[in-house]
């Protein structure tokens, strides 16, 4: 069963809130459009999964808002790639895996003390760098492709 984008969220800025647009524009070898890291060399997109935020709430206790965990696209479910050079594709536009998304210090501001440790990986998320162009939107498809090496 293939999983969809639940959600897409931009922070503008460091340290500002996100905020939860219907669709971006992913530009190859640049990032989205209106996020914070667009323009950077390997960090383009954050993705994580609902099934991993639901396993982060009941370790912290309360709902985790996917919007708070600062990562731009959310997943109604995973498994995502994790290894170094997966790949997948969300719409038209393919994405290969750069690493495991650290959880950030913030997250204990934004979602309440212990967030950070709730969210330790594998409940991360993924980081990737995108190469392909394109517009993601909420309700595309996710193809995660088998590793060809």
């Amino acid at each position: 069963m293939s999983s969809r984008v639940h959600s897409i969220h931009l922070a503008p800025g460091r340290k500002i809130p996100t905020k939860s647009v219907p669709s971006v524009e992913a530009e190859a070898g640049t990032g989205l459009v209106g996020d914070r890291y667009h323009g950077t060399k390997h960090r383009h997109v954050t993705v994580q999964a609902l099934d991993d935020l639901a396993v982060a709430a009941e370790v912290l206790g309360r709902p985790v808002d996917p919007g708070l965990t600062r990562r731009n696209i959310t997943l109604d479910h995973g498994p995502i790639p994790t290894r170094p050079g997966e790949r997948m594709t969300i719409g038209d536009v393919e994405l290969e895996v750069v690493r495991i998304a650290a959880p950030c210090r913030l997250l204990d501001d934004w979602l309440g003390p212990g967030a950070m440790q709730a969210l330790r990986s594998p409940r991360g998320g993924t980081v990737f760098r995108l190469l392909g162009s394109g517009t993601m939107s909420v309700g595309d498809e996710v193809e995660v492709h088998p590793r060809t090496s």
